[in-house]
Formats: structure tokens, sequence, C-alpha cells
């Protein structure tokens, strides 16, 4: 079984002989222990490209220590998130259940050990007046040697590193500022494997500013969202809390940045990785909305008086959604392993790496953009314009529905340009979420309605009391009205203000 912690931590150039300055008169400290020693050997796994390392990633099997096993850890925010497993018998591959956390990356290439290293370590710990643990800083001889198919290079090192147990970030800060104080620096490697390999730290895109091309802006955007794509993969193949919500979400990001932005990115080369990303969504989508009308069900009977309910209604929505869900959840896992995904994952890469832009990718991105966003702006009115004139009913719930990409899209292209485009953009983007947001309500609702009706048919055929259902599907049929209503004042709202 997995154990998964989440670490922050700081790296220092140590130089040999370096004494550790004084930390027990810190924020919150109490108590500085004696240094306590150990030895610690890691071997580390990566592909022959080094895929984990470049993004960030390490997985090594290490022995000694408290914490002895297999590592896994990837980034999460300005901390890291490691995956724990305990070590099985030495020669044995790296475990299954961590190989396919990262396969996102490693795709079809194997993985191998690429580095040794030994690590002599003396550990101190920060302790509050109640004796826990706050921080540990630790004083390490590196001895590093590479393995594989290049010249082996041996390598010998010293650094510092503060790592927090129980404190928060302001203690981190103050020892921080001590370590400094006392001449040390922060370590230009932020892993042992990179200084090992001698791999140039990687280096973020330049954030784009209000005097960048188009063609950054946009390449920018793209580069957040699908480094945001890769690291949301782990969560979703671990089965984390709104994890499929939220990959979802980032593959229509992606895709409606492709289609937004024509005057920058040629639509017929990256048409097909938009109707890659739009299978990826659909997917994801299918999974999503099973978690949604099965818990909105749920909640929906629990807030009926409970006379109201028969015994039977909430099995009867359990055995509705049980098989969905669990079709979803391996379908999503099987697609995650899939050679299409995979494909769409270098296609990705290779737009990010050559991306295909037109003639204006060179002009400010100001002019540029503002008439993209503005375009989307009118696109989502034409919609509502024709969602107007069509009759109530299962039509009209479709117009919405449309309404309702249209105006997703339109914000999320002015998310994109924000960096340029500024608080109009911003007040845009808010407009544009409102009007999404209460149609997505909507399309719940009427989701859960025909629902509602199924289930309760599929009750009423097999004998039971279908009442509760027909109330269910009243009080979503009254819900998708409302919203409805809800759309056309967000709309007004949005309309009354400039559409950039």
């Amino acid at each position: 079984m997995a154990t998964i912690t989440r670490e922050m931590e700081q790296k220092y150039e140590a130089p040999p002989g370096t004494a550790l300055p004084p930390l027990r008169d810190l924020p919150d400290v109490a108590a500085q222990s004696r240094p306590r020693s150990q030895t610690l050997t890691a071997e580390y796994y990566d592909t022959d490209d080094f895929r984990l390392l470049r993004a960030q990633i390490t997985l090594r099997r290490r022995e000694g220590g408290k914490d002895e096993g297999w590592h896994l850890k990837l980034p999460d925010g300005p901390a890291r998130r490691e995956v724990r497993l305990p070590l099985a018998r030495s020669g044995d591959p790296a475990p299954g259940e961590l190989t396919e956390l990262v396969r996102v990356h490693t795709r079809d290439a194997a993985l191998r050990p690429v580095a040794r290293i030994e690590t002599h370590r003396r550990t101190t710990t920060l302790r509050d007046e109640a004796g826990t643990s706050l921080a540990e800083v630790m004083t390490d001889e590196v001895a590093a040697q590479t393995l594989g198919r290049s010249a082996t290079t041996v390598s010998r090192w010293d650094e510092i590193e503060v790592e927090l147990t129980g404190g928060g970030e302001k203690l981190l800060r103050a020892v921080d500022k001590q370590l400094r104080r006392g001449g040390l620096r922060p370590a230009t490697y932020s892993a042992k494997l990179q200084r090992a390999l001698g791999t140039e730290p990687a280096r973020p895109r330049k954030a784009p500013t209000r005097h960048s091309t188009a063609g950054e802006v946009v390449l920018a955007y793209l580069d957040e969202q699908a480094a945001r794509l890769k690291s949301l993969d782990p969560a979703v193949r671990r089965g984390e809390p709104d994890s499929v919500h939220q990959m979802r979400v980032t593959a229509r990001r992606l895709r409606s940045a492709l289609q937004s932005f024509p005057m920058v990115l040629s639509e017929r080369d990256v048409r097909h990785l938009g109707e890659e990303l739009k299978w990826l969504g659909g997917v994801l989508g299918d999974a999503r909305e099973a978690e949604v009308l099965s818990e909105q069900l749920r909640s929906a009977l629990a807030g009926l008086p409970a006379e109201l309910v028969m015994d039977s209604a909430a099995a009867r929505v359990r055995v509705h959604f049980a098989p969905q869900e669990a079709d979803a959840r391996t379908t999503v896992g099987r697609v995650l392993d899939s050679g299409r995904y995979f494909a769409m994952l270098d296609e990705l890469d290779e737009l990010l790496k050559v991306p295909p832009f037109t003639a204006k990718a060179d002009a400010p991105a100001r002019g540029v953009l503002s008439k993209a966003v503005t375009r989307t702006g009118k696109r989502t009115r034409r919609r509502v314009n024709r969602a107007r004139h069509v009759p109530a009913g299962r039509d009209r719930d479709a117009a919405l529905h449309e309404v309702r990409k249209a105006a997703k899209r339109a914000r999320y292209a002015a998310e994109a340009a924000r960096p340029v485009l500024g608080k109009p953009a911003r007040r845009f983007a808010k407009r544009m979420k409102a009007v999404q947001s209460v149609l997505g309500d909507h399309h719940d609702a009427v989701n859960a309605r025909a629902t509602a009706r199924e289930i309760g048919v599929q009750a009423h055929l097999a004998g039971e009391n279908a009442f509760s259902f027909g109330l269910l599907h009243e009080r979503a049929h009254r819900d998708a009205r409302d919203y409805q209503r809800e759309s056309r004042r967000a709309w007004q709202r949005a309309a009354d203000g400039k559409l950039m």
C-alpha cells in the first residue's frame, strides 16, 4: 500500500567544512537536537532521454534511513508530493503502481537506473516547546555515479537541505534567512539527480507582459495548460477527488485556445490536436457526468421530507449509477494507457516545441488578442439570439447548451489574453463565467430530470413505488426553468457591459 506525503524543502550549496549556524532562536523553535548520522544509498530511474527529470520528477529506490523504500516525487505547486512503497527484493524493477503514475511522461519509453547516489547525512531536528518536530536540517556529503549507456562519471559535493516536518512556511523563510547570513546560497540544482547527471536546470518559459507578441502570449498559455494536464494525470489514475473534472476543464482550455486564436495558430495545423482534445474531454466528461448526476439525485432525495422518500429509492439510485461509474472509471484508465492518448501528448509537445504560428504571431499581442476575444463574445451573442427563437422543450435545452459552450470558450480566451489585456479581459471573463455557470446548472437540471424519469420507470417496472422519482423529476424541471430565467439575467448583465 502506497503512502503519500507532501514535502516542502529548500537546498543550499555547502562548501566542504561548512558549519551549521545556530537555529534554536527562530520562530516557534524551542530546541535544536544533536545531529544524528546515517548513510543513504539510492538508485534513480529515468528514461534514456531523462523525461522524468525534465518534468521535475524523481523515482528512486533508497536503502537506509527511516523512510527507506521506493520514492516517487511529483511537483505540487511550491512543494512536492511523495508517493512511497516499501522495498521489495534487490534487483526488482520499479513497481508498476509508481511507473503508472509517470506514464504521462514516459509513455512507451522504458525506465532504467541512471544514477546511484550515496549520501552521508547528519540530521538536526528543530522542535517546539511540546517536543514536536518542526523541521529537519540535513547536512549531506554526496557521492554520485552515473549508470547506463554513457560513460560512467563520479562526482562529489556537499549540500544542506531543509525540510518542513510540522512547521509552516514562516519557519522555512526564517531558516533561509539564517542560513544566508551564514554565507550559504540556494542550490542551483533542485534535485541531487540533476547535479549527478550534469543536466541544466529547467528554465521556465518567460511570463508574458504587455509588450509581448501575440504568439508569445498564446504559447505561454498553452504551455501552462499542457503542464497542468500532465500534472493531473497521476491524480486521475489514483482516483483523487475532483481530478477528473479538473483534467476535463484543462483539456477544454487547451482546445479553446487552439480554436480561439486562428490568427495566431494555423487552423489547419492544430485541427487534429483540437479533435483529440475534444475526444479526451468527452471521455472525462462521461465519467464526470455520472459522478455529478449520482450526487445530485442522492442529495435531492436526502433533501426531501422522510415521509416522501420510498424505502427503495436510495438503493435504486445506487443500483442505477454503480455500473455507470465503474465503467467510466475503467474507460478513463484504459484511455490514459492508450496509444491514442500518448500520440496526443506527443502532438501537444511538438506544438509547444515548434508552434505553427501565422504571420500575425509576431504582431503586438494587445491588438491581435483583443480582436480575438471580441470575436468570441460576438459568437456567444449570436447563439443567445438563436436560442431565444427556439421553442421551449428539448430543442431549446440543446440551444442553451450551445450558448454555454460559446460562453465557456469566450471566458477561456479572455483568461489567456489577460496578461496583455488586463482588467477588461478579467471583467469579460467574469461575465462569461457567470453565463457559463448558470447554464451549466441548467444542463445538470435537464439531465437530472431525464434520469429521474428513467429510474422512476425502472422502479415502476420492478414493482416498486416510483413516487419519490416523480418528485425529483418535478423539482429538476422547476430548477431547469429557474436557471433558464437566471441565464437571461446573467446574459443581460454581460451584454450591458462592453464585450471587449
